[in-house]
This record gives structure tokens, sequence and C-alpha cells, in this order.
């Protein structure tokens, strides 16, 4: 059947606003099963510790959860921060006087109630995808004092294979072109004995698009002899216009820092104290164009690796909290079920995250799966070192529970293939490399599951027509992961996902539960296996998108994290959760279903979702994305026959006639008693109304049953088929 354009057909042939559509259901096999205890799940995030009070606490608790979503993963967040965790605020250090390496207790003690993040004083980023304006690099700060450490972690003391295998390296930016011809760095201990000076060859930024250029070595950049101290190299007669700069590491002097051999983390790996860059004139004085200063005005560096040494002193903020343990188990917040646990691995030590497994099946709480880091793509690490510490890992934890079901790598939200600079053989495929370390090594059975994050629409930049965009977007990356080589039998998980990772007043608005539906249903359809929507309790309102208030989840609340109102997310939450699917333990299929609804651009307007349920009935999920006009549609579900809704049918609605989201207004007023003075500005959020209620009703339906689907909106049918 050819799909006609049905807004064009309403120009031209004049007619009604709601039109007549099919929807055709393949019933001949299912494209997925799952179980909603199981796969339809929420994240928990690092929060204020007011808000981890407030929140778990009922009434606000209950009100969450009666979204219906069932397992929580809890989200680790220090490794965006580059932080070290401490999950248990107990704990020892490698070092006296409270420095060095931390593990925390496993032996339960006193209740953990929140957790906190340490930064690292050998951190080399000045930003990454996590940090921007927070902290910076030691290699451009100015101080000799201080200095950049590589994790130890990925020395041939730790993974068994040579250190050439990971090469651990630096890259500065310049912010704009300049001129280069020298470099001086001022080595601390351990040194680099074998290593490469080069520059990017390319009009693009080689961190974010890595494929777009070449690293090229300077004439003079390749060193095979380094001695430490403060070197200053000549790397090109003449000076080159320059922005971006590598030094790439292959061999380590592997001597000590000050704190001695009694700890081999302190002779492997590399470290630089600070790093100058620019030009030599002929009578040998050196010109050096970067910024030292410690705080984000520095001239930009990132890094490979950091080592997660540190002291009680470089405490984060204790006003944000990762959850406690045991106050995350104990709350309610889980229902019960098994949750998804994280370990820090990227700034952390396996004999900590060992010990935090240990701890909680101590305590007796049930956990799913352990997620693997976090976001390692976004620290820019290389998948051959995320891969190394992935398998250090799992020996520590499988030696706590050799049942534990392991996984990773928690991509950011990323719509195509993550690229890094290519491999020796080519090869610049993120996920793809990973796997190849997994095989290579003999240890694919460590990988349970394959977790990534979603945010797949572009911060500040949502027109209406993106929801056209989302089956297609969580399909083909799902594609791409699989083309990757990550195998048809391990499951794949997004852990993390929304609209996109800023928000602002379209998380509001009718928009976000339209694009909740697409997103829920398609990545089922496509074969997806566990999904958790983010963020799962409520936080404040806070500045979004071009100027708007916005807030990430479900509610807008009050100053004392009271439920003001629920958000369309919410009851979107409650069709896909209680009434699509049947909640608890039951298997559910997934079954294709299309609708022959187009817009003149290609564009379809009406997407479904077919579920077959454990209690027997067909439950279908239609997301009408025309904001103008609503449709008819008959549904058809094609097999060994015809069949069609027979008898009493469930129809539950959610749409623009049930919520509109009212912006927030900016109000312009004089006092009084301020006449002539300077104008006050009153600022008020927006808010829904109408805010619902999901609108129900029974139908007694046949073969000839047209079924309502009102403009911009979610419905879901549910009942018997038959082909009477």
């Amino acid at each position: 059947m050819s799909k006609i354009p049905l807004v064009l057909c309403a120009a031209v042939f004049g007619l009604p606003a709601t039109f007549a559509q099919t929807v055709e259901v393949d019933t001949t096999h299912p494209t997925n099963h799952f179980v909603p205890k199981e796969t339809l799940g929420a994240g928990v995030d690092r929060i204020s510790v007011e808000a981890i009070d407030k929140d778990l606490a009922p009434p606000t608790l209950g009100q969450t959860q009666a979204s219906g979503w069932q397992p929580v993963t809890y989200r680790q967040n220090t490794e965006l921060a580059v932080e070290a965790w401490h999950w248990n605020p107990q704990g020892t250090w490698s070092e006296a006087g409270n420095k060095g390496y931390f593990v925390g207790l496993a032996t339960p003690n006193e209740t953990i109630r929140y957790s906190y993040g340490y930064g690292l004083p050998r951190r080399g980023f000045t930003r990454n995808d996590g940090t921007d304006n927070v902290g910076f690099s030691r290699l451009t700060d100015g101080d000799l004092n201080t200095f950049w450490k590589s994790n130890p972690y990925l020395t041939q003391h730790f993974t068994g294979e040579s250190d050439s295998l990971h090469p651990q390296w630096i890259v500065l930016d310049l912010a704009e072109v300049q001129q280069v011809n020298s470099i001086r760095i001022a080595w601390a201990e351990p040194y680099a004995k074998r290593y490469l000076v080069q520059y990017w060859s390319g009009g693009d930024d080689p961190i974010r698009t890595p494929t777009r250029g070449v690293w090229q070595t300077f004439l003079r950049g390749t060193v095979t002899d380094g001695k430490g101290g403060t070197e200053t190299l000549r790397v090109n007669a003449e000076a080159l216009p320059i922005r971006f700069v590598r030094i790439w590491m292959t061999e380590s002097s592997n001597t000590c820092d000050a704190d001695g051999p009694a700890d081999p983390r302190n002779c492997v790996g590399y470290a630089i104290r600070e790093i100058y860059l620019g030009t030599m004139t002929g009578d040998g004085a050196f010109h050096d164009v970067m910024r030292h200063t410690p705080d984000q005005e520095q001239t930009t560096t990132y890094c490979s690796s950091v080592d997660p040494w540190h002291q009680e002193s470089d405490i984060g903020s204790k006003t944000q909290a990762q959850v406690g343990f045991d106050l995350f188990y104990t709350s309610g917040v889980t229902r019960g079920l098994p949750a998804m646990i994280p370990v820090a691995m990227l700034y952390e030590t396996p004999e900590n995250s060992a010990n935090e497994i240990a701890y909680i099946e101590k305590r007796g709480y049930p956990i799913s799966y352990v997620e693997m880091g976090e976001e390692a793509d976004g620290q820019y690490m290389l998948p051959e070192d995320y891969a190394a510490l992935y398998l250090q890992w799992a020996t520590a934890l499988h030696k706590i529970d050799p049942k534990l079901k392991l996984g990773g790598p928690s991509f950011q939200g990323v719509n195509r293939d993550i690229e890094v600079w290519p491999d020796a053989n080519g090869k610049v495929s993120w996920a793809g490399r990973f796997i190849d370390y997994l095989k290579q090594h003999g240890r694919m059975g460590d990988l349970a599951f394959f977790s990534f994050e979603h945010y797949p629409l572009e911060p500040c930049r949502i027109p209406w027509g993106s929801l056209y965009e989302e089956p297609q977007l969580v399909t083909d990356i799902m594609r791409t992961w699989r083309g990757d080589g990550v195998p048809a039998d391990v499951p794949m998980f997004i852990t993390e996902g929304n609209l996109s990772s800023a928000a602002s007043e379209t998380y509001q608005d009718i928009f976000a539960g339209l694009w909740l539906g697409d997103y829920i249903g398609s990545f089922l359809n496509a074969g997806g296996n566990g999904v958790y929507f983010f963020h799962y309790l409520p936080l404040h309102m806070e500045p979004g998108c071009n100027g708007s208030p916005g807030t990430f989840g479900m509610f807008t609340i009050n100053r004392n994290y009271e439920i003001q109102q629920p958000l369309a997310q919410f009851f979107v939450a409650q069709l896909i959760n209680l009434e699509w699917a049947q909640p608890g333990g039951g298997e559910h299929q997934v079954f294709a279903a299309t609708v022959d609804a187009e817009d003149g651009a290609g564009h379809e307007l009406v997407t479904a979702y077919a579920l077959k349920r454990p209690d027997g009935l067909w439950s279908l999920m239609l997301v009408n994305r025309d904001q103008q006009n609503g449709y008819k549609v008959r549904i058809v579900f094609h097999g060994a026959v015809e069949q069609t809704f027979h008898g009493s049918v469930d129809v539950a609605t959610f749409g623009s006639a049930q919520y509109q989201w009212h912006p927030a207004q900016t109000r312009f007023e004089a006092h009084a008693e301020q006449a002539g003075g300077p104008t006050v500005v009153a600022y008020t959020n927006g808010s829904a109304d109408p805010d619902g209620p999901i609108a129900r009703t029974k139908l007694n339906a046949d073969k000839n049953t047209q079924f309502e689907l009102p403009a911009a909106s979610v419905t879901v049918i549910r009942g018997t088929i038959s082909s009477r």
C-alpha cells in the first residue's frame, strides 16, 4: 500500500481534521521479549544532600514510584568530575597521614547515608566532557610543586603487557594557531625514556574529531633516551603554524616518586610538572606561548589517564553526594528489586571496588548487574586502556563473587559510532577495539552486557520535527554496536537516557512525553534488553537553554522538594509501565507494527508498538506526533489469519487535550517606593494547565471499529483479538 501524504491531502481535498488510517501488526514472529521488572527502570544519580533526604522520604518517593518504573540503576558521577569515590567514608589509606590510595571498609559498620568524591591532585585535564569549569590541570598551572601522573594500573606491572601497548599521552590546545618549534618539559618521577612530540595536521579538533587529521611527529620530535629533569627540545628547525601538540609516551623510567619504592604504584607510569611550548631563537632563548594559571584560563590540556592518588584534604563539595548504599537499599527506592550497581574504575583501585561489592553482599542487598566505570569515551580514554582496566577489575570482582554480571562501557549519549585515533591497523572504532581486546585476551565471558547512554537531541536545538528522528536514531545506534562486534547474545542496556544532556522547558512540554513513548517503544522493538529513565528523583528547576528554566525528570517541586506538578513524562511513564506493559515478572513479546500515515516530507506522523502480554491481552502504544490533526485508525493483526480487536477494549490517552505547558514569564515591575529607580525583574516558573489525568475509556470493539488518536498524544489500546 502506498502511503498518502496526509497534510497535503487535507489542504488540497478539504479533508476533515481527523483522518482514517490503518495500523498493521505482524504477529508471525516477535522482534523481542522482555520482563518489565527487569527491563523498564530508572536511574538515581549524584544530587544535593538536601535532595537525597527529601526525595527518598514519603510522600515524594511514593509519588515518584507511581510512575511505574521498576528496577533502578545507581549512577556513579565522580568519574565525570575526575574524582576518586569514597563509597564508604570509612576505610584505609595506603600511606601515613591519610593520603595515597584509599580502600573503603568492606565490613558493615555504621550506616552509609552519603558518599563523596575526592579531587585528584595529579590531574592532567583542564576540562573534558564531565569537568567543564570544574578544577584545572596541573600541567599548566604554573606550579612546579604540582604534577600530572598517569594511571599506574595501565603499566606492565599491572597489565602484564609492554607499556608500549598502552601509550600514555598529553594533548596541548593553544586555542588558536601559534608559531611553534620548541617544547620544554619539566618531568617529575617517573619520566618518559621514549616519547614522541607531535603536531596535529588537520583542520579539526583531534579530541572531538579524531579521524579528520593526522598526528605528525616533528622532524626532531623523537626521543629514545630521555633523561628526565627539565628537557628543552628544539623539535623543528623552523617554526610551524600549529594549534595542537601531543606528547606520546611509550617507555617509562620506572623511577620512584618522593613516596618511595614501598608501593609499586609510586614507580610506574609517567609524571610531568609543567609544560612550555613556543619558539627558540638562535641565541637559545625560549619564548613560551602558553598560559600558566591554576584555573580554567590556563592553556587547555587533555590526558590519557590520571593517577587516583589523593589525600583526605581533597574532598569535594559536601553539599553534593552520592546516595549511601545503606540508604539507597533501605529507603524503598529499589522496590526490593535487584539494582544495577556501578564501580568506579577510571580513577580508582580494584581493591576499593571489590570491597564495595563485598560490603553490599554482606548487607544482603541484591545486585542485578555491575557497570564498570562511567563514560570512558567522554574522558577521552583509548579503548585498549579501558579494556585493560576492565579485565583487572573483572578479576578482582569475580574473586568476591564469580556470579556477578559485569558490563560497560557506559558510553555517553551518541548517535553514531565513537571514533578514536587509528591503531596500528588503521581501526578507529572505540567499541570495535574494546571488543577486539577482550577477544584477544580470551575474556569475552567477562562482558555480560553492553551499556550506553542515550541523549539523542542536540541541547538547546529541539524543534518539533526532532520527534520524527527518535525511532531511527535508537535503532541505528544499536545496529552500530552490533556491527562493531558486540555479540548477538550480549544484552544491550541504555543505562541512562532522556531528550538531551541539557534541560530546558522542552522537558516540561507535551513534546517530552511523545518522545518518551517513541524512545521506549523503538528501543524494545529494536531488540533492547534494559532501559533506565533519567532522572528518577525530582530536581529543582535550573537555568536551561536560551534562558529558560528546566528540569530533568517527571515533576516540578518547590524549595522544600515537595512535588508541585507531574510533568508530561510522568503521565507517559504511567502509560508505558501500567497500561501498555503488565507490571511484574511476566514475559512480554514485542511485535512489529506500521501505520500508513506520513506528511508530505516522508515523516511518519504516527508510530505504533505492539505487545502480547502475559495475561493474554494484546497492547498497542500509538504515538501521534502531529500537532494539529487527530486520526482514526483501524487496527489489523496479520498472522495465519487476519484478526482485529474484539470485545471489551481499554483505551488510555494522554496528549495535548489533557496537558498543556505554559512557559515561564518574566515580568518587569516598578515599585512605588522606587519611583524613578531601576525596574524590578520578577521571574516566574512555568506551569501546566490542564495537567492530566490520563483519559480512559472502554469500547466494545469489532472488525469495523476505528480508534481515535487525538493530536499530539500517546494512546494505549489493550484487549483480546479475534478473526470474527
